[in-house]
């Protein structure tokens, strides 16, 4: 198969054709529901809102991509927006403030790297840990308080748009679009991919496997800590519960953007379509007049997708072995009709 040559082809792949397919027939659905959600108000709301979801979700899938999970992601994007907030507040420049709350999310994903790679920890044990110890922080940094009053420019940062779309949306969407490039059509950004795919074949064929996880753990924490700056420009304010609950968001928007939870498939830019879906659930139910709760939805559309992906991958790995066991069976020098049995 040839590799496509336009820029369209070389982003998008199946799944996350897939995905985008389907949140767009959602929001069909609801607005023939109730036509009020598709007015150009109500999307381009909804697009915007979106953007704190989508970096998260896009830094949770260099992790997940090279076959790992990480649960610290609300606590890191909550304490880096603590930390950028707070400084903002009482009055330090806005560099030294972006500066230091991506310190914060390197830090954090440096030793979320560390204790997986170099102490063996699962990822999924070593984040949960880091999570409860920076939730800790939080409250510590904070003294339980809100982080509140923060400066009016800088807010408005947020409310600056070009076509109706925030420029955070179009700064995040054009590091998407640059990342899945990356990812897809460079050597080392294969690497992600490769590992995910079969660390021990990865391991052979001389791909730093070490040096790459702990890369994906550092760059999700600059995502993280991204997303945590571009809270407080949105909102205003930092809780010392802030982010809490964002991780199953995360996850389920990478999975439901065509990540594959088993690890080796999957983009930035599907992850983001899988968020903008994540944020728009609360705003579909109140077009729907419904009652559910958006946790509670999220949960479950996480359990039915990751079900159906074990499924595939389970159908594709039978595939694979029954395609080897066929040429084999052609190399043997065995009649045609054992390619049938």
């Amino acid at each position: 198969m040839k590799a496509p040559k336009n820029l369209l082809g070389i982003i998008f792949r199946a799944r996350e054709i897939t995905s985008l397919s389907f949140v767009a027939a959602l929001f069909i659905i609801v607005g023939f529901v109730n036509p009020g959600f598709l007015s150009p108000d109500n999307l381009l709301l909804t697009l915007n809102s979106s953007v704190v979801f989508a970096l998260l979700a896009a830094g949770t899938a260099f992790i997940i991509i090279t076959g790992e999970i990480d649960v610290s992601i609300g606590a890191v994007m909550g304490l880096c927006a603590a930390v950028s907030g707070s400084m903002i507040r009482d009055g330090s420049s806005w560099a030294l403030a972006v500066g230091a709350a991506l310190l914060v999310g390197v830090a954090s994903g440096a030793v979320n790297g560390a204790g997986h790679l170099f102490l063996k920890i699962p990822s999924i044990i070593m984040t949960l840990g880091t999570m409860g110890v920076i939730r800790g922080l939080i409250y510590v940094f904070t003294g339980g308080r809100w982080v509140e009053n923060v400066p009016s420019a800088f807010k408005s940062l947020s409310q600056v748009n070009v076509a109706g779309v925030s420029v955070f949306y179009w700064g995040a969407l054009a590091v998407f679009i640059a990342g899945s490039a990356l990812m897809k059509r460079t050597r080392r950004g294969q690497f992600f991919a490769a590992i995910g795919d079969n660390t021990p074949c990865a391991v052979m064929l001389g791909i730093p496997v070490r040096g790459m996880k702990m890369l994906s753990f550092i760059i999700a924490g600059v995502f993280y800590a991204a997303a945590g700056v571009m809270f407080v420009s949105r909102t205003g304010f930092v809780t010392p519960v802030t982010g809490s609950g964002y991780e199953m968001k995360a996850i389920a928007a990478c999975v439901l953007g065509g990540v594959s939870l088993s690890g080796g498939v999957g983009s930035l830019l599907g992850a983001a379509v899988g968020a903008l879906f994540m944020a728009s659930v609360g705003r579909i139910l109140v077009f729907l007049n419904s009652s559910a709760d958006d946790d509670v939805i999220t949960g479950v559309m996480l359990i039915v997708i990751v079900v159906a992906d074990a499924l595939i991958q389970q159908r594709t790995v039978e595939r694979s072995r029954r395609q080897r066991l066929l040429a084999k069976t052609r190399a043997g020098g065995e009649p045609k009709e054992a390619d049938h049995a």
